[in-house]
């Protein structure tokens, strides 16, 4: 049997924070969660179910350090998406920093898959430099890496355009990306909790599925029983809202993700790692229905 935890869970109100949170609740381990707003929905949520939720600077020092004190494990997450890569890089040291101060017994970051490539993307090249601080320091580590979310077409830029029946990417239709479910995510990191010390000093790149966009498309349409069509958009226009999201998509199709995702699944067969198929089917697509059949709800 498993030795319970007790866990600090960084960014518990985020996708991956909140879906390890459920996991290691049902799991029977200890939470404490920080949170920079405690009094959003999620975590409202998640206090009802038992969890300790405290509001927390990732830059303050003595703050990280004294939740950590109180925990034998940390999950950090970090973002360039409200301050700029800079600032993750700060927020990732200083979360790591924290953690061999208050020596605690394992601390895992989540990066993303192929940052120690020199891809040149600004979020990717961010997530590795705090890898190699946390590298550089006395702390039992180990670093997961998955690859794009499935979770993204959730996201308002593309439910907008999947609301018109259009799966918009800045690719080619017929350039494969690898994908990876949030919960495969969460299961991944719960099992690097639990074997604990086999898992120091590892990295490890994960994804669940590898695909086109029109092979998205395809499956939308069944899923959702709407014809979906795609539409590569040029990485350009994406430049107009984020140059580091550009130079990703510009990155993704020339180069892109290399994770062996079957020898993954061989090797990790409990976490039974979704398709993009598998995914799709567990999510609500009525918004998209509803939009796609305005004039009829008119009539």
């Amino acid at each position: 049997m498993e030795k319970k935890r007790k866990v600090l869970l960084c960014g518990v109100t985020g996708q991956q924070g909140g879906a390890l949170a459920k996991i290691l609740l049902r799991e029977g381990h200890e939470i404490i969660g920080l949170s920079r707003n405690p009094k959003a929905q999620k975590a409202k949520e998640l206090i009802a179910k038992g969890m300790e939720i405290r509001q927390c600077n990732y830059l303050d020092a003595e703050d990280l350090t004294q939740a950590m004190r109180e925990v034998d494990t940390v999950f950090a997450v970090t973002t360039p998406f409200e301050k700029g890569s800079d600032n993750e890089v700060d927020q990732g040291k200083a979360l790591a920093n924290a953690a061999q101060k208050a020596e605690v017994g394992h601390f895992i970051y989540t990066s993303v898959a192929s940052a120690d490539l020199s891809t040149n993307i600004p979020h990717f090249d961010s997530k590795y430099e705090v890898e190699k601080h946390i590298d550089s320091l006395d702390i039992p580590y180990t670093i997961v890496a998955p690859v794009f979310f499935m979770e993204n077409l959730l996201s308002p830029y593309m439910m907008d355009s999947l609301k018109e029946g259009k799966l918009k990417i800045a690719m080619p239709g017929d350039r494969k990306l690898q994908q990876i479910a949030v919960e495969d995510i969460a299961k991944f990191s719960a099992r690097i909790i639990n074997r604990r010390e086999s898992e120091f000093g590892k990295r490890y790149d994960i994804a669940g599925d590898e695909l086109t966009g029109e092979n998205c498309a395809e499956i939308l349409s069944r899923v959702t029983g709407e014809t979906i069509t795609y539409e590569g958009i040029d990485p350009e226009y994406v430049k107009e809202e984020s140059v580091d999201l550009a130079i990703m998509f510009k990155w993704f199709d020339q180069i892109g993700y290399t994770t062996d995702i079957p020898a993954l699944k061989r090797r990790y067969p409990e976490i039974a790692f979704q398709t993009f198929e598998t995914w799709a089917k567990k999510q609500d697509w009525t918004v998209i229905k509803d939009a796609l059949h305005v004039d009829e709800h008119l009539v």
